[in-house]
């Protein structure tokens, strides 16, 4: 990791080791408006489609076009409709064909420009567009720039479930800028930090003490506190992805919380943002652990405690049908040979993985959550 001096403060770099396919992310404030001389300096393409939603190309479209034009590099900004609801094939193919349009060919890229959903559908055209393009990510999104804009996940929806369609495929670099949060919807914000204190819980305890210390600051957005947060996120999604690229093993463990949290999140049409439903989801596990004999009831209480904290919701809303969310916890990437596999917490910094949970147990939680 390198640390430099920037006009907005500290500006922080990490590399995700990938042998050929390595690349950079840059976390820092105010790095938006380099975004062109970075990708000059990078080569990666001679021209970029800028995808980007409605609402995010309206805040920072012509402000990375700008960036890009003066560095010398051509742009389009194409633009889908925000939210959810536009990640599926539809958009992808209304996507290429405009790229298609307007002659984009293998020596040009894109630029993911915005949250996960802008990122998922941005990674997933780039991987099959003329058999993979390069591609880029800029992500205006709390949740997107802690977690899925690293990694190469890509994917879309389908009526059976969330991200069933999609591929592996990474980006050439990630820049971060993190002033952009200040733009954010508060609900989005707390939304990202779900799968903030997924880190802390899967992975670092240490790290789970700091965001209960460090709460006041975090939500106030101050700079060195918000910077520090998402590199310490990045380091951990790169140590893993550097480990299980094509999630083989280790990689699973970065679920916790997503297996009942995509259950909830698709039986309410995606009405309720990603990051409540895997908040849900986590504090769901988190009992299910303590049903199945894998935690201590203390452990359960401390997460639901921080998630509280960041007033997060941690209850399944009793109108959402039972029987749906079992139907979409068996459509699951994670289910293999009809078990669903959790991703089970056993001390505050530990999970495990496996599918040794009773049905029983499950039911008691989908109908007391």
């Amino acid at each position: 990791m390198n640390c430099t001096g920037s006009e907005g403060g500290v500006e922080e770099t990490i590399q995700v080791g990938l042998g050929e396919r390595s690349y950079p992310i840059t976390v820092g404030t105010g790095v938006m408006e380099r975004v062109g001389p970075m990708l000059r300096a990078g080569r990666f393409a001679k021209r970029y489609g800028i995808i980007s939603d409605d609402r995010v190309a309206a805040l920072y479209g012509a402000q990375v076009q700008e960036s890009l034009r003066q560095a010398g590099i051509d742009s389009e900004l194409i633009v889908f409709p925000h939210g959810e609801a536009s990640k599926h094939l539809a958009t992808i193919g209304t996507l290429a064909s405009t790229l298609a349009e307007h002659g984009f060919d293998r020596g040009d890229g894109l630029l993911a420009l915005g949250g996960g959903v802008t990122g998922d559908i941005t990674g997933f055209l780039a991987s099959i567009y003329m058999r993979g393009i390069p591609f880029v990510q800029v992500p205006t999104s709390l949740l997107a720039q802690v977690d899925s804009s690293v990694g190469g996940k890509t994917g879309v929806d389908i009526p059976q479930g969330k991200n069933l369609l999609g591929t592996f495929y990474q980006p050439r670099a990630v820049i971060i800028d993190t002033q952009v949060l200040h733009t954010l919807p508060q609900e989005e914000f707390r939304g990202g930090m779900a799968e903030v204190i997924k880190y802390g819980v899967s992975m670092d305890a240490d790290f789970f003490h700091w965001l209960d210390r460090h709460h006041s600051a975090i939500l106030a957005l101050e700079p060195e506190v918000i910077v520090s947060m998402i590199r310490r996120c990045c380091e951990m999604k790169a140590s893993v992805v550097e480990q299980d690229e094509r999630e083989g093993g280790l990689r699973r463990i970065l679920n916790f919380g997503h297996t009942i949290g995509h259950a909830v999140e698709a039986a309410s049409g995606y009405r309720l943002i990603h990051g409540y439903a895997v908040a849900i989801g986590m504090r769901a596990v988190a009992d299910l652990a303590v049903r199945a004999g894998y935690a201590s009831q203390s452990v359960a209480d401390r997460i639901e405690a921080l998630l509280a904290k960041y007033q997060l919701p941690t209850g399944i809303p009793s109108e959402f049908d039972r029987t749906t969310l079992w139907n979409y916890l068996h459509t699951d990437k994670k289910t293999i040979g009809g078990r669903v596999f959790f991703v089970l917490p056993e001390e505050i910094g530990r999970v495990c993985v496996t599918d040794r949970v009773d049905k029983d147990d499950i039911d008691a939680i989908l109908g007391s959550a």
